[in-house]
């Protein structure tokens, strides 16, 4: 008998439609002739999806009792009994209730699929075993119930059920996927936006992923090595060089702009296990690797370029990104064909991205000495010692009375050739030892260096002449070369100083690490006052032998550099770095001094606010109180007794209100200046919203409460209770006739949430953050207001609780103010 075939609708989420997706997938095939049965369809009070089983064939469940309690579970038997073409199975990760023949529901499906009948099922990201872990980071919710990921790999079929996060928390706050009483809690836990973006993207890379399995074993399956360019898989090579950073951040724009990119960084080493670059640097990018959501490798291999390409075909790369080689032209030509080169010709159809960054421009000075260098001289000394016997021999096999003058002319280019490679000292050489070779081989009498023709003479003292002068004029022009390069690097190494001043606040650090580079330092470090701002170190130069230097910048800073020492025309150049690190240090002091009299700055702005507020909001319940006792004291009006309580109670109300305004304004002045007493505890939230009830002497049902199960927070009790004081007295004041605010709590990922709702005007989303701010009352302006500091002051008492105040808004209009706190241990 064939095993029926697996079907999974796969969703991010609940509410995202799997089951609704699955019923209408099941009425489609059974109007095309299909026998289609519901083994188990969790409505969940949702009429659409009861809606949808009308018309199904619905079969029983088997009936499980456990700890007295009756549950309703998947009756296999029936099933195979009925065997139908196709079951619907809902919420294959389910854990059946204990005493039931399986453990999970995935086993059940298990059973049916080897009696030989379909099965469609559904199934959320968030019980895939191998995300527990990473779900429970995003939403703070653990999964108990969860299916293995080989149940899903092995499924004929999987259907990711897609829908936009926006969508899903207007589903859910239209009431069609939990009821209304779950909405806010709902919304504000685990359907917060960006809980569902991730949730999101993690089903689609689950998804992906398993698409890429499958193309790969059909390609290994069809023998197909020629890459798929299914999605942009991006390689990185990485020398451990300083522009490997560089490298993988282009890298991972590449693989970015194509959607779904992958990004992998290899390095390739010897196969003799010797390092040729810094541990240090490859585990940095290393590092940089994962945090750009890539993969890192590492290869041995003898050759670069073959390893490299080999690499990118086993991952069925599509691009390969290089960086653009840092060596000079001369090593170029004499080391033969560089890496980037033999990458091209090897790569074939991978696309091959050779990367220009700043280390390539980044050389130490060249030195203003020789005009060629002591290894150009060697070479041209041991041409000269090779070449001359090399080109005197076929000169001899040729020789003849007539052949003097092509002799003098071969001699003549070699001596031309050693000057260009050599300069003047090996050419002198050389001039003279073919001379030499030109008398002793060449002019008779042969084999003597004696000269008995003066034209012979004349010949060789113009030969001498003129190798002197090519050897002059060749090293010159050597000397004018190497004078501009020098000037081509030190105006590079002006530029970049410039620029990094230009850019502000990581002067210091571009300096600090351009000045080593520069210079070939092995450290450079920037101190003041003994400490040490910024240190720039290549380790692998170190030398115990390097020379230490100090270099005062004004009074409390000096520059150490620890290398080799420095030439006199290195000296100017350091001048300049001297001077702009000076300036550097000056704008750093000027930015700290500024930034400490920020806090002045608003201190004095606080100060300003409360005394403004002093003079205004405490001047109408002051002189209500003022004018009522005045009033009764006098006795030249008869008050009745009406009149005298109306006049006792306006004193009492307006010198109450006083006592709240200096209550707050002390409370502001206690915050600024954290000195604010607070004692963090488990505080009961029954016992506290009782309180507050009791202090706002509201009478039943002037509140809806909607408590959870979690029954203390850790926070001050005081300070709560004004928290909550403070909101509920907004939501009364704003909320319409008729619709009592709620006080709600509930518990996410070990933090509790008090939200006080009302279904009033609201507050824009431009306002909601300004309602913190101190002084803001939104044009209430009675005797009893206050000065605006009570949200403020709501706001610093639940910070400093280790907690958070936010304002949302109500579904259906109104507010939403929402206390988080940390749950009681």
């Amino acid at each position: 008998m064939a095993r029926g075939r697996l079907r999974v609708m796969l969703g991010a989420a609940p509410g995202v439609g799997k089951t609704f997706a699955m019923l209408e997938e099941g009425r489609r095939l059974a109007d095309g002739g299909r026998d289609i049965v519901i083994a188990v369809v969790e409505t969940h009070g949702r009429a659409v999806i009861a809606g949808l089983v009308d018309g199904f064939e619905v079969l029983p469940r088997h009936r499980v009792t456990h700890r007295g309690v009756a549950l309703d579970e998947l009756d296999v038997p029936g099933v195979l009994a009925r065997k139908p073409n196709i079951a619907l199975v809902d919420e294959l990760a389910h854990t059946n209730a204990p005493g039931s023949a399986n453990a999970k529901r995935w086993q059940d499906v298990d059973a049916i699929l080897d009696a030989g009948i379909d099965v469609i099922s559904t199934v959320n990201i968030q019980h895939i075993e191998s995300l527990n872990d990473v779900v429970r980071q995003i939403t703070g919710v653990p999964q108990r119930e969860t299916i293995p990921d080989a149940v899903l790999r092995h499924a004929d079929q999987i259907e990711l059920i897609d829908l936009a996060p926006e969508a899903l928390r207007d589903r859910l706050d239209e009431g069609l996927v939990y009821p209304a009483a779950r909405v806010d809690a709902a919304l504000s836990n685990y359907f917060r936006l960006g809980n569902l973006t991730a949730l999101r993207e993690l089903a689609l890379l689950w998804l992906a992923d398993e698409v890429d399995v499958a193309l790969q074993a059909y390609r290994v399956e069809k023998g197909i090595d020629a890459p798929w360019e299914a999605r942009e898989r991006v390689v990185v090579a990485l020398t451990g060089g300083p522009e490997g950073e560089t490298l993988l951040r282009r890298g991972a724009r590449i693989a970015a702009r194509s959607g779904g990119g992958q990004l992998f960084a290899v390095h390739v080493t010897s196969a003799d296990g010797l390092v040729d670059s810094s541990p240090g640097a490859i585990q940095s990018q290393r590092a940089l690797t994962e945090t750009l959501g890539g993969s890192f490798h590492q290869v041995v291999a003898d050759g670069v370029p073959v390893a490299l390409v080999e690499f990118a075909r086993g991952v069925n790369a599509t691009q390969l990104v290089i960086g653009v080689s840092r060596r000079s032209r001369l090593e170029s030509l004499l080391g033969g064909a560089g890496i980037g080169s033999s990458v091209i010709r090897l790569a074939g159809d991978i696309d091959v991205h050779i990367v220009s960054h700043a280390q390539a421009g980044k050389r130490r000075l060249p030195a203003i000495g020789g005009a060629l260098s002591l290894r150009r001289r060697v070479i041209g000394l041991l041409l000269t010692v090779v070449g001359l016997p090399l080109i005197t021999w076929p000169l001899i096999l040729l020789r003849s009375s007539n052949s003097i003058p092509s002799d003098v002319l071969a001699y003549q280019l070699f001596v031309v050739i050693v000057a260009l490679v050599g300069g003047i000292w090996p050419a002198l050489i050389a001039a003279f030892g073919a001379a030499f070779f030109l008398d002793f081989f060449f002019v008779s009498p042969l084999y003597t260096i004696r000269i008995t023709q003066p034209s012979h003479l004349l010949a060789l003292l113009i030969f001498l002449i003129v190798a002197t002068l090519v050897s002059v004029v060749v090293d010159q022009a050597a000397r004018r070369s190497r004078a501009a390069t020098r000037s081509a690097a030190e105006a590079e190494v002006l530029a970049s100083v410039a620029s990094s001043v230009i850019s502000g606040t990581d002067a210091i650090e571009a300096l600090i690490g351009r000045l080593r580079e520069a210079f070939g330092m092995t450290r450079v470090a920037l101190e003041e006052d003994g400490q040490v701002i910024y240190a720039a170190v290549d380790e692998a130069s170190a030398d115990p032998t390097d020379e230490h230097s100090e270099i005062e910048l004004g009074q409390a800073a000096k520059l150490v550099l620890v290398g080799k020492p420095l030439a006199a025309s290195d000296r100017r150049i350091l001048g300049a770095f001297v001077s702009q690190l000076e300036s550097a240090l000056d704008r750093r002091r000027l930015a700290a001094e500024a930034e400490g009299m920020r806090p002045i700055a608003a201190a004095d702005r606080l100060r300003s606010a409360l005394l403004a507020a002093v003079g205004h909001d405490l001047r109408r319940p002051l002189a209500a109180a003022t004018a009522a006792v005045t009033s009764l004291r006098s006795k030249e009006v008869t008050l009745s007794k009406s009149d005298r309580a109306e006049l006792l109670e306006t004193a009492d109300e307006s010198l109450a209100s006083l006592a709240d305004l200096v209550t707050d304004l002390l409370d502001a002045s206690r915050l600024q200046a954290g000195v604010l007493g607070v004692t963090l505890e488990p505080v009961s939230i029954e016992e506290v919203v009782g309180d507050v009830l009791d202090e706002l002497r509201l009478t039943p049902g002037a509140v809806a409460l909607e408590l959870g199960e979690t029954s203390s927070v850790t926070a001050d009790a005081v300070l709560l209770k004004r928290v909550l004081v403070n909101l509920l007295a907004n939501a009364l004041r704003f909320a319409p006739s008729g619709a009592a605010p709620v006080l709600s709590s509930s518990e996410f990922g070990g933090r509790v949430q008090l939200r006080v709702i009302d279904a009033g005007p609201g507050i824009p989303n431009s306002r909601r953050d300004e309602v913190f701010l101190p002084f803001q009352r939104l044009g209430d302006t009675n005797n009893t207001a206050g000065v605006g500091l009570g949200l403020a002051l709501a706001k610093g008492f639940v910070e400093a609780m280790d907690g958070t105040l936010s304002a949302e808004e109500t579904p259906g209009g109104g507010l939403t103010m929402m206390v988080e706190l940390s749950a009681a241990k």
